[in-house]
């Protein structure tokens, strides 16, 4: 086995996160204000400038030095160091502060697929047209 280390694909890391997090590439598409196809691209760079970086953090919810450190290790490490000791359940609530409104959250994740599914309905009602058009042009 090699002691080298992989070179750090930042990419792979903005994709796993994303994953994580149960996000789509369209959904970060929308939050970054560019298409899906450039994330895809964006999720295959091994290197992305510190301004994208910043962004693609901020829309992700996270900082950019946990982007830039993200090992899968770490992750499954960190939801291990969770333990049931306490009454408050199996995460141990009692002593982990929540830092956000999980309703705001909810509400977010909710207007963020209503304008996704209202831009698909959109495309699918451009695709009808089309093609009917198509067939009245023959």
């Amino acid at each position: 086995m090699s002691t080298l280390s992989k070179p750090s694909h930042i990419g792979r890391k903005i994709s796993r996160i994303r994953e994580l997090r149960d996000m789509k590439q369209e959904a970060l598409a929308q939050a970054l204000g560019t298409n899906q196809q450039a994330i895809s691209a964006l999720e295959n760079s091994e290197t992305i400038d510190e301004e994208k970086l910043k962004a693609i953090a901020k829309a992700l919810g996270v900082s950019v030095e946990a982007l830039k450190n993200f090992s899968e290790e770490a992750a499954i490490n960190y939801f291990n160091t969770f333990n049931d000791t306490n009454n408050t359940g199996a995460f141990n609530f009692g002593t982990n502060n929540c830092t956000f409104n999980p309703l705001d959250k909810l509400i977010e994740a909710y207007e963020e697929n209503k304008k996704l599914y209202e831009r698909l309905v959109q495309a699918e009602k451009d695709k009808v047209e089309f093609l009917e058009k198509i067939l009245k042009d023959k």
